[in-house]
């Protein structure tokens, strides 16, 4: 297996393909099967990118990573790995969720490196009673898919999508919840104590390309907040899909791949 020993963890990771790098975040409580799940499809019709996807600390098969206590301590990591892994070199930056709060944080260090950015359901404000938040709504479910999953696999599928078809469970079943169940708990309930960079974000004028994707019906993130950040972002196109909760990915699987598609196309023109 790959890895890379940064100072406080060993970063499990995967590369594909040759040419321009781009680093894939996941969101806290899953790992790299997210991100890939769904951005390698993408990659079938179109070549040229090295997509470079990992496990955070605590979550997939990253090890050693108890030095980790908190948010400041997660982005150094990510920015040692990205360092070591890619040195001094540009890179496209995909963030989801956490991992989305994780790459503006990332902007904010490296911002003359990172030649574009996207950004999936990404985790605005930190603290979770602050976030403008629709009430959780379920639009469609097939009882009878329902009937024969798990007490907590029904729980998990239920708590963050809203069209719940055998079609979206097998593909939350292999890129969501298969993280979740491999997760390191104890330690990521130490992190959530902390789950907040100690120093807010400077979030100066970003002008390379870059997107927002998110759900109309995320609960989890919501997708108002990000208004708040939008004028700082120069280049960004700032999409809102309905049908969609918190991973749109899945729920709106091909205009999710047109707007990563059309994100890319903008990113290699400059």
């Amino acid at each position: 297996m790959p890895y890379c020993s940064v100072t406080k963890a060993s970063i499990y990771y995967e590369m594909i393909g040759d040419g321009i790098p781009i680093i894939m975040i996941h969101g806290f409580g899953v790992d790299h099967r997210l991100m890939k799940g769904c951005m390698e499809p993408i990659f079938l019709e179109r070549s040229g990118f090295k997509r470079i996807y990992f496990d955070l600390p605590g979550m997939g098969k990253t090890k050693e990573y108890h030095q980790v206590e908190n948010a400041d301590d997660m982005l150094e990591t990510v920015l040692d790995f990205i360092q070591k892994i890619i040195p001094n070199q540009p890179y496209l930056l995909m963030g989801e969720s956490y991992g989305g709060y994780l790459a503006r944080g990332i902007v904010d260090v490296q911002r003359e490196l990172v030649d574009g950015l996207c950004l999936l359901c990404p985790v605005i404000i930190p603290e979770k009673g602050e976030r403008t938040l629709p009430a959780h709504t379920i639009l469609y479910e097939d009882d009878g898919l329902l009937s024969k999953l798990t007490p907590c696999e029904k729980e998990a599928f239920r708590s963050e999508n809203v069209v719940l078809n055998k079609k979206n469970w097998v593909r939350y079943r292999d890129e969501v919840y298969a993280g979740i169940i491999c997760a390191d708990n104890d330690f990521l309930a130490k992190i959530e104590q902390h789950y907040g960079l100690s120093t807010k974000l400077n979030e100066d004028s970003f002008e390379k390309a870059s997107t927002f994707i998110l759900g109309k019906q995320d609960a989890v993130v919501g997708y108002k907040d990000a208004f708040q950040i939008l004028d700082r972002y120069q280049k960004a196109s700032y999409n809102v899909l309905e049908q969609a909760g918190h991973y749109v990915q899945i729920e709106q699987a091909d205009l999710f791949q047109k707007l990563v598609n059309e994100w890319l196309n903008r990113a290699i023109m400059e």
